[in-house]
């Protein structure tokens, strides 16, 4: 079932009492002026690495850099998350310090965020992330997760141990259909971001060479934006936005409004026939 309608850049979610952001989170890019055309698009809310991956982030960290610089007092309507991957508790401080030190500007980190979590670390890591919480450390208001493992995420949204959930959920990998989405109980729960929305797109030349007719619905790579928000139970996005114009094309596609079912199932169909895990249909019906 689809949504009636698709959240815009400036709308917002609640995490915490205090701390609201976009529905569009904007983690890696490719050039740092993506960062200020996010943030005049109506995104506030930003996401970077404290450890893992550090080199990829280089040009998000020099995007906010040079938005607090030019723009000041701006950083009280930023809310940075900061994620960290080391599943040792005793390793899930010191980061966030570090990306402290590293970011003038930065002062603080508003959301700590446990990157790729299972369920076999989430409990271990999570009283150290509440402590966080509730004695502000790093200026940290509100915490989240990354769940590799889409099996704890639902319970953890559920009972709300978190403030914010990221999930994998694409046209490639469309399992939280089953196992995260229909499991949600909780009436007013913590907000769930997905990443990796457009894993599983297929461009034009692609799908020419597997063979499937132009007189399908020809998706563009933003309807996998689209694809992910139609879905009821989806709240926002965690995007890797490489250029400004990409900013401009993302705003562009929630303004179209959410898929058909139809439309999702075709983005579907399109990835897994792109895997090799389904056969073409050339019956005509």
């Amino acid at each position: 079932m689809s949504r009636r309608r698709l959240p815009t850049s400036t709308s917002r979610l609640t995490l915490r009492r205090g701390v609201r952001v976009s529905p569009i989170c904007v983690g890696a890019v490719d050039d740092p002026r993506t960062v200020e055309a996010a943030f005049e698009a109506g995104i506030n809310f930003f996401f970077v690495t404290t450890d893992m991956h550090w080199p990829v982030y280089e040009a998000t960290r020099r995007g906010l850099r040079a938005l607090f610089r030019a723009r000041p007092g701006v950083r009280d309507e930023v809310v940075v998350a900061g994620v960290c991957y080391p599943t040792q508790p005793e390793f899930n401080a010191m980061p966030f310090e570090e990306l402290i030190a590293a970011l003038p500007g930065l002062d603080r980190i508003d959301v700590a965020v446990m990157g790729g979590t299972y369920g076999t670390d989430f409990m271990a890591r999570l009283p150290v992330y509440h402590a966080h919480r509730r004695s502000r450390f790093a200026g940290i208001r509100a915490i989240g997760a990354s769940f590799h493992d889409r099996a704890a995420a639902a319970p953890a949204v559920n009972h709300g141990l978190v403030d914010a959930a990221f999930v994998r959920y694409n046209p490639a990998h469309p399992g939280a259909r089953t196992d995260v989405f229909p499991l949600l109980t909780a009436e007013r729960r913590p907000p769930i971001f997905n990443f990796t929305s457009t894993h599983g797109w297929v461009s034009p030349a692609r799908r020419a060479a597997l063979g499937v007719s132009p007189d399908v619905w020809q998706p563009d790579v933003t309807d996998c934006y689209r694809f992910a928000l139609s879905t009821p139970g989806m709240d926002g996005l965690l995007c890797a936005l490489g250029r400004p114009r990409e900013v401009t094309a993302l705003v562009d596609a929630l303004a179209r409004g959410p898929l058909t079912d139809d439309e999702q199932h075709v983005l579907i169909n399109l990835a897994a026939l792109d895997a090799g895990l389904a056969v073409l249909d050339t019956s005509g019906d």
